[in-house]
């Protein structure tokens, strides 16, 4: 496995200190948003983890090596390339790595990659589910199926709201991953604190959720652990304004033709022109409260 996968000086250390470590995957910096805002706010989330008293663990591959813990320069690097980077899921590993090509990493991957390391907490924006229409075109993220066996902890503010939120509860439910809402019982939807969904169960501290994980572990049952954090009030959109610009991209995305790994940045990137950037702006602000409650989560399990 050191073959392949290279840490940090940082996050090794930190790992075999017993201290705090958050993973944070790559894709949302090369795919997620434009040019210089995506370095930025990499560099904001791992600055995030830091005060809230854990080490930051970016994820990518980079010229065939699985990176737990990228330096400002590689991030700068995942930014400036942007879309050029191949989105790498778990079907791609092998020949990315083979190649010796660079990745970046979806929730799926940087999950696999994190469990490589010994790393049991990851902060993201949203997971993927299944799509809209799934039940013709099959779409559905492998980030499920990555949560039914990966035993790693994913904080997130909930599924994209792009997605078929409903379906995506009873795939996590049959594949027996728990859903979590922080502070509350209703399945937040990415850029809306409001789905009309009903999480598994509400837990308001750290704390518990760090026990609450330990168990599973402890229990021996595979695969990890969802906790749908709401975005901050005042950052929140209406659902009725992104549910219209979801449903108008959607409409664009079947009619250009668009499938597979394109569909989530074809349409994050059509919902950021409908809503006049107002969602870059939600994104980077959940992303960061994701990064806050991983930090005191982490902290909070390592005791």
């Amino acid at each position: 496995m050191n073959n392949y996968l290279s840490l940090s000086p940082e996050v090794k250390q930190a790992l075999e200190q017993g201290k705090p470590v958050v993973a944070l995957e790559s894709t949302i910096i090369s795919h997620g948003m434009p040019y210089p805002q995506n370095v930025e706010t990499a560099l904001r989330v791992e600055q995030t983890i830091r005060e809230n008293g854990a080490v930051p663990a970016t994820i990518a591959i980079i010229g065939g090596k699985l990176k737990a813990g990228c330096t400002p320069e590689e991030i700068e690097y995942l930014g400036k390339k942007g879309q050029a980077i191949t989105k790498a899921s778990r079907r791609d590993l092998p020949v990315l790595i083979a190649r010796g090509e660079d990745g970046a990493t979806t929730v799926t991957t940087t999950m696999i990659i994190a469990a490589m390391a010994g790393i049991k907490v990851f902060a993201t924006g949203g997971i993927g589910g299944v799509h809209r229409g799934a039940e013709k075109t099959m779409d559905i993220s492998a980030d499920l199926e990555e949560l039914a066996q990966t035993p790693v902890m994913v904080i997130c503010a909930g599924a994209k709201s792009i997605l078929d939120l409903g379906l995506t509860l009873e795939y996590l439910e049959t594949k027996g991953v728990p859903v979590i809402g922080y502070g509350t019982e209703e399945l937040p939807a990415f850029y809306t604190r409001h789905s009309g969904f009903k999480v598994d169960y509400r837990i308001d501290t750290p704390e518990e959720l760090a026990a609450a994980f330990k168990a599973k572990i402890d229990m021996g049952l595979k695969g990890g652990m969802l906790v749908t954090n709401p975005i901050p009030e005042e950052y929140s959109m209406p659902a009725d304004v992104i549910n219209k610009a979801i449903d108008t991209a959607i409409a664009e995305s079947v009619k250009a033709g668009i499938h597979g790994k394109e569909t989530t940045p074809f349409l994050l990137a059509k919902v950021k022109e409908l809503t006049g950037g107002d969602s870059l702006v939600s994104n980077i602000q959940l992303v960061l409260n994701n990064a806050r409650l991983a930090a005191k989560t982490a902290s909070a399990l390592a005791k």
